[in-house]
């Protein structure tokens, strides 16, 4: 992806400014660092808590750097807005849009809760190393990152070719229509969208880049994967459950997502789980053998776990 990336730049016109990025990747490059110092002076006795939990950071400290600005490369290429094909389906499934932001605005209470519970997607990104780090559960750590890999590579690729920009753009509907709720979140797409597509942003700065892809919802993946990767640890998992099934819910309304959008993000999420795990279980049947009968210190914990 940053291959993609470096290239995807001159080739489209875009340029990154240099010091936001520049700045995140060097803490990826240090946590990196850190930990693969650390295992060169420790041995088969270097901390696996450390390891995994500086580690799993630095990926996706790195990971989060090099899609930001791609989905930007991947919408310069200004396929056709797909926002009637998308309203048009849910519509179809009997989910039009507009009766649910109607609802959400008429309940303030419930617009404040859905507002809240969109903005929790950052703060399992730190949070899920540390904890599947700390319960020994580093092959899981390692699952997830794997599956969120694989879930943000395959939505930029759809994006490209499925661009849209939400459901009050599909709707023909303005922001203020729907004072009640939070919107945000929708004008940072709109802006950028439009401005990308008619040549006018031209440099993408890391931290004021928004959320642009509307299918899938990684949102929605989002809120699956979390689920899934603290679903076993015991007294956080249900709470994590509740907390993204929210954040799920908020998708539509407060990330202007098509009801399609997060039902595709949901099974990309899924297909990502299923596939990490079938490369996990190839991977055991083509090494396992060649594995040593009996293993010690961080070796044998990342075998056992």
């Amino acid at each position: 992806m940053g291959t993609l990336l470096a290239l995807g730049l001159p080739l489209t016109g875009l340029a990154l400014e240099p010091v936001a990025f520049g700045v995140t990747v060097a803490i990826a490059a240090a946590l990196a660092a850190i930990v693969y110092g650390h295992r060169i002076v420790k041995g088969d006795l270097a901390d696996p808590k450390l390891v995994f939990s500086l580690g799993t950071i630095g990926q996706l400290l790195l990971l989060c750097t090099i899609i930001g600005p791609l989905t930007y490369v991947a919408g310069k290429l200004n396929w056709p807005l797909q926002d009637q094909a998308l309203l048009a389906i849910d519509r179809a499934l009997g989910l039009d849009p507009e009766p649910i932001a109607r609802y959400v605005n008429e309940h303030p209470w419930l617009a404040n809760c859905l507002t809240r519970a969109y903005g929790l997607i950052k703060f399992p990104l730190l949070g899920i190393p540390v904890v599947l780090a700390l319960t020994a559960r580093y092959v899981r750590l390692q699952l997830f990152m794997l599956a969120m890999s694989l879930a943000l590579a395959v939505t930029i690729t759809i994006s490209a070719v499925v661009p849209a920009i939400g459901t009050y753009y599909g709707l023909h509907l303005s922001a203020a229509h729907f004072p009640e709720i939070n919107t945000e979140v929708y004008a940072g797409q709109l802006r950028d969208i439009l401005a990308l597509r008619d040549g006018s942003l031209q440099e993408l700065r890391l931290f004021f880049l928004s959320g642009i892809v509307s299918f899938p919802s990684f949102h929605a993946a989002s809120g699956v994967l979390y689920m899934w990767a603290l679903w076993p640890v015991r007294g956080l998992g249900g709470i994590a459950a509740v907390l993204n099934l929210a954040m799920i819910a908020a998708t539509p309304v407060i990330g202007a997502h098509y009801i399609i959008d997060v039902a595709a993000g949901v099974g990309l999420a899924a297909a990502s789980i299923w596939a990490a795990k079938f490369y996990l279980g190839r991977s055991r049947a083509l090494h396992g053998s060649a594995a040593p009968a009996a293993s010690s210190g961080l070796t044998g914990l990342v075998q056992e776990n």
